[in-house]
């Protein structure tokens, strides 16, 4: 008999153990804080705007090359000026400047569209 109510007592603390154990998962499993996962943001298709306006500027001139320097203007276009009805496209501030300075001499330079 003694041997009986020992199996019982073991068997009862195994029971609350067990539902201690289960109730301990359930709230760990439930807890808002720990089942809130930080989703990654979806990937979206991006372009800086130097990028997005550097892609096409270059049609909007009516010259192929920066007259001061000579680099065609599809590498990149920072300033513009209007001469004799012409929109040209310069590399630089100091491009243009030089151009401003002797624009008759440096318009053969600019390669000009037709």
């Amino acid at each position: 008999m003694l041997l009986s109510i020992k199996k019982k007592k073991m068997r009862n603390t195994f029971l609350l153990l067990s539902l201690f154990a289960a109730l301990l998962l359930l709230i760990i499993w439930c807890n808002p804080a720990t089942t809130k996962t930080e989703k990654p943001a979806p990937a979206t298709l991006t372009m800086q705007k130097d990028t997005a306006t550097n892609i096409f500027e270059h049609l909007l001139v009516d010259n192929r090359k920066d007259p001061s320097c000579g680099m065609p203007v599809k590498a990149g276009i920072s300033d513009t000026v209007h001469y004799k009805n012409k929109v040209l496209g310069f590399c630089s501030k100091e491009c243009k400047e030089t151009f401003l300075k002797n624009p008759e001499g440096m318009i053969a330079a600019a390669e000009l569209k037709k």
